[in-house]
């Protein structure tokens, strides 16, 4: 009989029967993603759009906003950059009854192409006054169907794998279309409907709309309120119901109904001037913490650019650029399946540069430098707190803000709390007709100037510069010469690197990649970070006898030394500079060095923790001495506290570095490594510790740490250059680390870095000890560099300790970053009144005293909806005088219609839902 191993004994000890309460345990494959992502390159991009679409247009009033020129200026400016043509040309093509009447009523449709070829201007004004924000042109109804069904189909040719993501140039516009009305200049909604098509047609089980459109798609969120299937996600203009479409709909608090409650996420502007702080906050802290726990199979963007400067109806002030940062933070979801479908925007020059942007980011370009990032507004703050208040029941990931008695607020400190609450200043009463002239906003000739002027310098400063080279790599096996001798086995050792850079070859990434030489590090250049003592200490090593080396580890304690070890340590830092200097030069966008010995605890004037020369700082010594950068952003993701690369910047603004790592474990220093260390001087604030207080931390933590802390302050900060300290000692498997990072899970943090600095991104090698981990994880953070599409990463509840560390990084943080206002107590319970559309069914008396007591009250308000579907029989009743009716209350009650509706002969039906009368 064979002996038991150890793991057989582990797994019998795990199991039910040796244990009465233990659950099992199943091992999964952690790398299995990445496996199967290893063909899977960026892919190129479609585009849909037909001439045909200036047709639409207002025959009776030419200074109507939604124009032919919106749709012309998009296309001239994506041919100007040369985008078009970079594209895949996806055929357009009209919509079929079948796909309309998914969304849409069969009247709807009929009225539509009952006006096809009008030659009667004032019949289509005619009806077109009967619905709000509309114009009927004779190809109207062609036009439409033509810009549903071309949104169907840039979907389709997503999710056939023709093309990675698209954009469609389409017009008319679609997100207010309702089942049953026109409205808003939509006529059918072509993002519910080519959504629609993908739940029904295409095996997708989870779709995530975003709509940046300044105005609230109120259609589409009706089309899918109680869908748990769809994650509506819109940030509108709202101004507490006073700006169109003015409906309570709108407010953070319709969250959805039934199986889809939480899957409606409303986040309203309640003032203008909004910039781009504002919509980055709302991206960290609400909606991608929900998409990367929804786990979309599709993002379709509803992308109105009426939140840009300039534009007269979103009176809002996001720049151009902007919407190259939002729509590059949506790339990593849904293995990059998103199409990008144009909706509103109406200040042609920012229309027009936002959509190009936009189009060049789902390209691969950089995202180009945005203005400084204030502090988000106060309005946003609590526009913020209100939808995560509402959301958090549903949600996991929306866990970091505090709990309070509301009962008790009078003993909180002000600025600690924040209780929501609901206020409408909009109207109910909806007219029975509407304007069909000069019914929009004007902008005086100053003001346009004024905007214009801004918009110009805006574009003339933006960069737009793409480098040579994706992805440089340095890799010299020379490194893998620095060994144990004494301990051959010892964690830190040569298969490290040569691991790696076999499966960069195994996946073709190199293939792709700038290779340059790997270089010594000079002495002078040592010398900006290293005593010369030390470094003449190191340097005498070199071709000792290992007896004479094995006295000088002993004397360091947590190093180990061969006579090949300075050779290799001055290639390390070397090489680490080889690709600062490709990237800042202009050469390559972005890089990977696959270095060693690692560097982030070498101090000035001591080897430690497998470390001799600080190649990380020593990389951003040099951005700063040769070519003068003010502001680098140093990452370091390694599971051990990068002591050195700390204490050599603590006082130094110029470097902003920020640690993720375990307190509990080597080098147990938390009087350095604690939350509470934030630099000092001058550099005050710009050290950053996340210091996890145990084993555990997986790909939840960390994109939280990332939403919550590094990228508001990332953005804020402004860097020219980042740099990761990349060990993947924290990746599951790891010996040393305890954490469960997996490789999609560094691809991820990677993706989101690369949105800083034009692109300017450098990952170099530290600790990491799992062979498997290593090289699976630096594979993935080479192809998130090189824009392919990454595996969704693994979503669990978030730890309760980090949401404990990250809360006291906060709180440590806040004073110096303007950008973390997030982290205060919200009530418990319900605070709030309620939304529900339905209300309890009254009986005819019921109903008749309400109506009589509203009236006697002389209320200016609409009565409360009744329950969808039923019938209002009132009972006959003696009715005094009263003036001519004004509301559908009093004509009900006057006495001639009470004894019509008695006698059968008149009935009163509520609606359903989805009634846009309502």
């Amino acid at each position: 009989m064979s002996k038991p191993t150890k793991f057989s004994n582990f797994v019998k000890s795990r199991s039910p029967s040796s244990k009465k309460n233990d659950k099992v345990n199943v091992f999964v494959d952690h790398l299995k993603n990445t496996r199967d992502c290893k063909d899977k390159i960026s892919g190129q991009t479609g585009i849909i759009y037909d001439e045909r679409m200036v047709e639409h247009q207002c025959l009776w009033d030419p200074n109507y906003p939604e124009c032919p020129e919106r749709f012309t200026r998009v296309l001239e400016r994506c041919r100007e950059y040369g985008l078009v043509q970079r594209c895949v040309d996806i055929q357009p093509r009209k919509a079929t009854s079948e796909e309309l009447l998914k969304l849409h009523t069969p009247d709807r449709i009929e009225l539509l192409k009952g006006t096809d070829g009008s030659p009667d201007a004032e019949a289509l004004e005619a009806i077109s006054s009967g619905y709000d924000a509309i114009y009927i042109h004779p190809s109207t109804n062609e036009l439409a169907l033509l810009a549903a069904g071309s949104t169907v189909e840039i979907v389709d040719a997503i999710l056939d794998g023709k093309v990675q993501n698209g954009m469609a140039i389409v017009r008319p516009p679609g997100h207010h279309a309702m089942k049953s009305e026109y409205c808003g200049y939509c006529f059918f909604n072509n993002v519910a409907i080519a959504a629609q098509h993908a739940l029904d047609n295409k095996g997708v089980e989870r779709i995530l709309i975003v709509d940046w459109d300044v105005h609230h798609g109120q259609a589409t969120q009706q089309m899918f309120y109680d869908d748990p299937r769809v994650l509506y996600f819109s940030v509108h203009r709202y101004e507490h119901g006073a700006f169109w479409p003015n409906l309570r709909e709108s407010d953070f608090h319709y969250i959805g109904s039934g199986a889809g409650k939480g899957f409606n996420v409303n986040v309203p502007l309640n003032k203008t001037k909004m910039g781009n702080a504002d919509y980055l906050a709302i991206w960290h802290q609400l909606l991608l913490p929900l998409a990367y726990e929804f786990r979309p199979d599709l993002v379709l963007v509803s992308s109105g650019f009426d939140s840009a400067l300039g534009d007269e109806k979103g009176e809002m002030e996001i720049t151009p650029a902007c919407y190259s940062h939002l729509t590059s933070s949506l790339m990593g979801l849904a293995q990059g399946k998103l199409a990008v479908v144009l909706e509103g925007g109406y200040c042609l020059k920012s229309l027009a540069e936002g959509a190009a942007l936009t189009l060049r980011t789902l390209l691969g370009d950089p995202c180009p430098i945005i203005s400084k990032v204030d502090e988000p507004s106060l309005s946003i703050q609590q526009s913020v707190l209100s939808a995560v208040y509402v959301l958090r029941p549903f949600w996991k990931c929306l866990q970091f803000q505090g709990r309070f008695d509301v009962s008790k607020v009078g003993s909180k400190k002000e600025g600690t709390y924040f209780v929501p609450s609901v206020t409408f200043e909009g109207s109910d009463v909806k007219p029975t007709t509407f304007a069909t002239r000069n019914c929009y906003p004007v902008q005086n000739r100053e003001t346009i100037n004024l905007l214009d002027q801004r918009l110009d310098k805006l574009i003339k400063e933006t960069s737009l510069a793409v480098p040579k080279h994706r992805l440089c790599f340095v890799y010299d096996e020379r490194m893998a010469s620095h060994r144990n001798v004494n301990e051959p086995g010892h964690p830190e050792r040569p298969a490290r690197i040569t691991s790696i850079y076999q499966k960069l070859l195994e996946y073709g990434v190199l293939d792709r990649c700038y290779r340059l030489d790997a270089r010594d590090a000079t002495r002078e250049e040592l010398l900006w970070l290293h005593k010369a003592d030390y470094i003449d200490e190191i340097a005498v090593t070199a071709g000792k006898k290992q007896s004479t080396l094995n006295q000088l580890e002993r004397q360091y304690g947590s190093i180990f030394i061969c006579p090949d070890t300075y050779s290799a340590a001055l290639l390390s830092a070397g090489s680490s500079l080889q690709i600062v200097e490709s990237i800042l030069s202009g050469e390559s966008r972005s890089g990977i060095g696959v270095i060693r010995p690692p560097g982030h605890h070498a101090e000035c004037d001591e080897a430690y923790g497998f470390c001799f020369f600080n190649n990380t700082a020593l990389a951003a010594k040099y951005a700063i001495e040769i070519h003068q950068l003010e502001r680098i952003l140093i990452i370091d993701w390694d599971v051990h506290h990068g002591n050195g690369i700390q204490r050599m910047f603590e006082e130094d603004p110029r470097v902003l570095y920020v640690s993720l790592h375990r307190l509990d474990i080597f080098p147990l220093k938390p009087e350095e490594s604690d939350c509470n260390v934030t630099g000092t001087g001058p550099g005050a604030g710009y050290t950053v510790n996340i210091a996890w207080p145990k084993r555990g931390m997986g790909d939840t933590e960390y994109l939280a740490a990332f939403q919550q802390i590094i990228m508001p302050i990332a953005y804020q900060y402004d860097p020219q250059l980042v740099l990761v300290a990349a060990g993947f000692d924290a990746a599951q498997g790891d010996p040393l680390g305890g954490c469960k990072i997996t490789p999609e899970g560094y691809g991820q943090m990677t993706n989101m870095l690369s949105s800083l600095a034009q692109g300017r991104v450098a990952i170099l090698l530290e600790g990491g000890y799992n062979l498997d981990s290593i090289l699976h994880s630096m594979t993935m953070c080479a192809k998130a560099l090189l824009g392919d599409p990454l595996p969704t990463p693994r979503f669990e509840p978030l730890n309760p300790a980090a949401v404990s560390t990250i809360q006291r990084v906060v709180s440590h943080q806040q004073s110096y970053w303007s950008s973390l206002r997030f982290h205060v107590d919200l009530p418990e319970g319900d605070v709030l009144p309620p939304c529900e559309v339905n209300k309890k069914l009254l009986s005819i008396e019921e109903q008749l005293e309400q109506l009589q007591l509203e009236l006697s009250a002389a209320s200016n308000e609409e009565p409360e909806t009744i329950t969808e579907g039923c019938v209002l029989l009132l009972e006959a009743s003696v009715v005094t005088e009263a003036p001519p009716p004004k509301t559908l209350q009093e004509f009900l009650l006057l006495q001639e219609n009470i004894e019509a509706m008695t006698q059968g002969k008149l009935y009163s039906v509520v609606p359903l839902s989805w009634c846009p009368h309502l």
